[in-house]
């Protein structure tokens, strides 16, 4: 099976800065979008950030973190990246990876594999 391991959440403060990692069990080509997603008790899950990772390698993020996130990869290590800057409380949730072949890049279902997600907290 694929498998897909967040880190590097933790707890920082307001204007703090955070980067977490995305790593994957196994390369796959149709793996076409990565993206970050967050999810806080009882909401709906956020789309965050994605990548494109065919072509020109686009990025697309939510207007909650433009401007302040960060979205790369690193293909010859099966690594994903969201460097979080000028991070505020209200980004406080547990964030997820998720890899898909296809669909919208901004709708989580129509994702194929996600991580077990990392807790990040920001103090105030």
């Amino acid at each position: 099976q694929v498998h897909l391991v967040e880190s590097g959440g933790g707890l920082v403060q307001a204007g703090g800065s955070l980067r977490l990692s995305c790593a994957a069990s196994e390369r796959t080509f149709s793996w076409i979008h990565m993206g970050w997603f967050r999810q806080v008790p009882g909401k709906e899950r956020e789309f965050v950030a994605a990548i494109r990772r065919w072509s020109g390698y686009n990025t697309f993020y939510a207007d909650s973190v433009k401007g302040r996130f960060s979205i790369s990869t690193d293909n010859a290590k099966n690594t994903v990246y969201l460097q979080m800057n000028s991070l505020k409380p209200e980004d406080t949730a547990v964030y997820y990876c998720a890899a898909g072949r296809g669909g919208s890049i901004y709708n989580a279902p129509d994702y194929d594999y996600w991580g077990q997600g990392t807790q990040v907290t920001v103090s105030s």
